[in-house]
C-alpha cells in the first residue's frame, strides 16, 4: 500500500471520529441543558390539549404500528434531495421550481405528526426536538424563499436559497435521527 494513502486516509478516519464526537458532545449538551424548558413544557401541554380525540392516534401512526412522522418526512426531503440532483442537469429548472412546491406542500402533514409525537416526549429529547423543529423551520424557510426566487425568475438566487436549505435539512435530519435512535436504543455518548 501507499505510505501516502494510507496516511490520507488515516487522517480522513481521524477527522470523521472527532467530528462525531463533537456532534454528540453537542447533542449531550442540548440534552442536559434546561434554558429552554419553559417553552418545552408549555409548547408540550399546549400540543396535548388540542382536541384531536381518535384523531391523535391516527396522526401518532398507531394504524401502522409506528410514528408517522419519519413516513412523511419522506416527502419534503425526497422533493429537496431530487431538485438539488436535478440542479446540475441542464433543462429541468421547471422541475426544480415543481419538486421546491411539492417539498413545501408536504412540509405540514409532517409538522403536524411531528409535534403530535414531540408534545409526549421526555425533557432530553424534547429538548433536542425542539431544535430539530427550529431548524425544520430554518429549512422551509429557506426553501419558501427560494421557491420565490424561482417564481420570480431569479434561478441562481432560489439555487443558493435551495443549497441553504439543504443544508438546515441535514442537521434537522440528524436531529430528527438522534431523537429516534435514542427512543429506540438509548443515547449515546460522547466520549
Amino acid at each position: 500500500m501507499n505510505p501516502h494513502a494510507h496516511s490520507a486516509r488515516t487522517k480522513v478516519v481521524t477527522a470523521s471520529a472527532a467530528t462525531s464526537a463533537g456532534w454528540l458532545k453537542t447533542l449531550d449538551r442540548l440534552e442536559r441543558t434546561t434554558v429552554a424548558d419553559p417553552a418545552v413544557r408549555a409548547l408540550q401541554r399546549l400540543v396535548r390539549s388540542l382536541p384531536l380525540g381518535d384523531v391523535r392516534d391516527l396522526l401518532r401512526g398507531g394504524p401502522i404500528g409506528h410514528p408517522l412522522h419519519p413516513v412523511l418526512v419522506q416527502v419534503p426531503v425526497g422533493c429537496w434531495l431530487s431538485a438539488a440532483v436535478l440542479e446540475v442537469v441542464p433543462g429541468t429548472r421547471r422541475a426544480t421550481t415543481t419538486l421546491t412546491a411539492v417539498g413545501l406542500a408536504g412540509v405540514a402533514p409532517a409538522a403536524v405528526t411531528g409535534w403530535v409525537d414531540w408534545a409526549d416526549l421526555p425533557p432530553e429529547e424534547a429538548r433536542v426536538g425542539l431544535a430539530h423543529a427550529v431548524s425544520n423551520a430554518a429549512a422551509v424557510g429557506c426553501y419558501a424563499v427560494s421557491l420565490a426566487a424561482r417564481l420570480g425568475g431569479r434561478p441562481g438566487k432560489g439555487r443558493l436559497w435551495s443549497l441553504a436549505g439543504l443544508a438546515a435539512v441535514a442537521v434537522t435530519g440528524a436531529l430528527g435521527g438522534h431523537i429516534a435512535h435514542r427512543r429506540a436504543l438509548g443515547a449515546p455518548t460522547a466520549a
